[in-house]
């Protein structure tokens, strides 16, 4: 039997019929592309293993006076002549020990020829003298310093003088104070110290 001849209120209907259906089918296949889409989106990422804090690392224990000495470049006449003298290992010992460290300048600005002398081999213990009086026994840093004589290591005294906030030592000046070492203290000086006997 042929639609046309149905009558036209069924024909409707078998239209409205027909119509659902193929909706019904495309909203189906509709619901489960989305499905499958929406799954690919949620899908667990991988878990990320955190990653501990970095710590910073602990400020390093300063050296002792000669590690000092040697890593300044200002020091590099002083190290060779304690290294000459036979003298580093002893400062770096359990100490303490306050030097009055001087500066290249200061060795430069000796006499001519007397640092050049000092450090050949046969006046190793002249140099051991000189050096040995830049120490003093002890730890005694810029406040702990006062006017008057202090002995040092090669058995003499030094004269330290205090004026406000300046400190010389047998008029050398004290240019920097207080760089502190593991076995003591470096007070810099702009002259080189001679005991009475150099």
């Amino acid at each position: 039997m042929k639609l046309t001849s149905l009558p036209k209120s069924v024909r409707t209907i078998g239209v409205i019929v027909m119509l659902s259906a193929t909706i019904g089918i495309t909203t189906a296949c509709s619901n489960e592309a989305d499905k499958k889409v929406e799954s690919t989106q949620t899908a667990t990422p991988p878990t990320q293993t955190a990653t501990p804090p970095t710590q910073a690392a602990a400020p390093s224990a300063p050296g002792t006076v000669v590690d000092i000495a040697a890593g300044d470049p200002s020091f590099s006449t002083l190290v060779t002549a304690v290294k000459a003298a036979g003298l580093a290992e002893t400062l770096s010992g359990k100490g303490p020990f306050t030097v009055f460290a001087p500066t290249n300048e200061a060795f430069a600005a000796l006499p001519k020829g007397t640092l050049e002398n000092l450090l050949k081999p046969e006046n190793r213990d002249a140099l051991k003298k000189v050096l040995t009086y830049h120490v003093v026994a002890g730890d005694l840093m810029a406040k702990d310093l006062r006017s008057g004589k202090v002995a040092t290591v090669e058995g003499s005294s030094v004269t330290i003088q205090v004026n406000n906030k300046s400190v010389s030592v047998n008029g050398a000046k004290v240019a920097k104070a207080d760089i502190d070492a593991k076995n003591g203290v470096i007070h810099v000086i702009d002259r080189v110290l001679l005991p009475s006997n150099q």
